[in-house]
């Protein structure tokens, strides 16, 4: 087997993996890339001597370890054409057969294809396009947390367009206990913050009859993402200055969460705060190890460095920091749990040559708009040919998971495994113990979510190694 997260993360594989992977030994400093920001670093996997190449990145003539490794493919400078050659109307039609032709090229071999229906922007042109091409895929939404609910929008698009909607509500105990189910079938590990949706959702689907998930992930890393003030302020806040562990658990503190966010924030750098949710400091994750280990996390970052930093613009140093976390989380929860659950997944935002037809041929204007801001202004003008007021296409979650149900429904059953991979994380059954009261505070939550994923992957590597 080979694993390749698609376009428009360029040429990233895994080597076959072989069937005694149980026997693997674990890289432990990739365990701590997953505490400090749920997902390994690339070109790094799990496993020791099992790297993957840089995600993002031509590493011809390039030492993958050096610190020129990662070059971006998606550039903003010098690469756009004048909006203004052609009428908007040409450029939305052209847009839609080449995003129609897209989904009938990486869903060919789908007899049953389910699209992940988040009610926004990216999933709302894929279903006006689902339509055309692939009117027999039935839309499906998760609702996973209480802060916004885009079932309603979803369900409009879908059955405006003819296809069948369903809607899946996150039982955190049920989603996690078919994840235990499957943990040891996954190749290797991420602790994406939608994991768990996702594997919720593949037993639905596979429940139903499908046989394939189309994902609408992708689009960002070449339309571009805007800049606002919450990510502004975040930037400047990320110090990595180290605090006591203790400065999060004050009675006043620990139950804020935007307190513990903004101090959590303090102790990363500014490249690792664009990586979504809260996530482990470095104190934590020594402490968790019983060593000093998160500084050789932290340099794993290093090779990416000179190419984020020679970014031209706020929005372009968001897009190069968040394709990292993108393509070695994001992507990676889709294709491990589809091959953990014997699926096949599509990411047709991905599909090279509707990529290179974006980022070379359509005009900056119609990317963002350079006055407002706006992104994705292309996609918004085809979503209107359809739709004219969606109240999720400006703001919108994302397959959101009830971490503070989780810790409430599986708190013993994770403390239990931290027992079990005591010889990895040592400190794993202090920090559940101590933290046991806060898990109310998403924050702390969040942090137990992480903990969750990763311990019955360890304790289940460990158990087949055994066998």
């Amino acid at each position: 087997m080979t694993l390749v997260i698609p376009q428009p993360m360029q040429a990233v594989s895994m080597p076959p993996i072989p069937a005694h992977l149980g026997a693997r030994r674990i890289d432990d400093v990739s365990v701590a890339d997953v505490l400090r920001n749920g997902f390994v670093y690339p070109p790094h996997s799990i496993f020791e001597g099992q790297d993957m190449q840089s995600l993002s990145a031509n590493l011809a003539g390039r030492d993958p370890a050096g610190e020129t490794a990662y070059e971006f493919r998606w550039r903003d400078s010098g690469k756009r054409r004048d909006a203004k050659a052609t009428p908007s109307k040409d450029w939305v039609d052209a847009y839609h057969t080449h995003l129609c032709q897209a989904i009938e090229h990486s869903c060919a071999t789908m007899r049953g294809p389910w699209s992940l229906q988040s009610g926004g922007k990216d999933s709302t042109t894929m279903a006006i396009a689902l339509a055309d091409v692939r009117p027999d895929t039935t839309c499906i939404t998760y609702l996973g947390g209480v802060e916004e609910n885009e079932v309603e929008s979803a369900k409009t698009v879908a059955t405006t367009l003819g296809l069948r909607h369903e809607a899946l509500v996150c039982d955190p105990a049920r989603a996690y206990d078919r994840y235990l189910s499957v943990a040891t079938k996954m190749p290797s590990l991420t602790a994406d913050f939608a994991l768990l949706s996702y594997v919720d959702l593949a037993f639905e689907i596979q429940a139903s009859g499908g046989d394939g998930m189309v994902d609408g992930l992708g689009s960002d890393t070449y339309f571009g993402i805007p800049v606002n003030s919450q990510y502004k302020v975040l930037k400047w806040l990320a110090r990595g200055i180290r605090l006591p562990a203790m400065a999060t658990e004050l009675p006043w503190v620990s139950n804020n969460f935007e307190l513990c966010f903004a101090l959590g924030t303090l102790q990363m750098n500014a490249v690792e705060r664009v990586f979504p949710g809260s996530r482990f400091t470095d104190g934590e994750v020594d402490a968790l190890f019983g060593r000093d280990i998160s500084r050789k996390s932290r340099d794993r970052l290093v090779p990416f460095l000179s190419e984020i930093r020679s970014a031209t613009s706020a929005e372009e140093y968001r897009v190069l920091s968040l394709s990292i976390a993108a393509a070695a989380g994001g992507f990676a929860k889709g294709i491990y749990t589809a091959e953990a659950t014997a699926l096949k997944i599509a990411y047709p935002f991905c599909d090279p040559h509707f990529c290179d037809w974006v980022y070379n041929e359509v005009p900056a204007e119609l990317q963002m708009d350079p006055v407002t801001g706006m992104s994705k202004v292309l996609v918004r003008q085809h979503i209107k040919t359809r739709f004219d007021n969606l109240p999720y296409v400006a703001h919108k979650g994302s397959f959101r998971f009830d971490v503070r149900g989780l810790a409430k429904s599986r708190f013993d059953a994770v403390h239990a495994q931290s027992r079990e991979a005591r010889h990895i994380l040592p400190g794993a059954t202090h920090w559940l113990e101590r933290n046991r009261t806060r898990m109310d505070n998403k924050y702390h939550a969040s942090k137990f979510y992480l903990l969750a994923v990763l311990l019955p992957w360890l304790t289940g590597r460990a158990d087949a190694g055994k066998a």
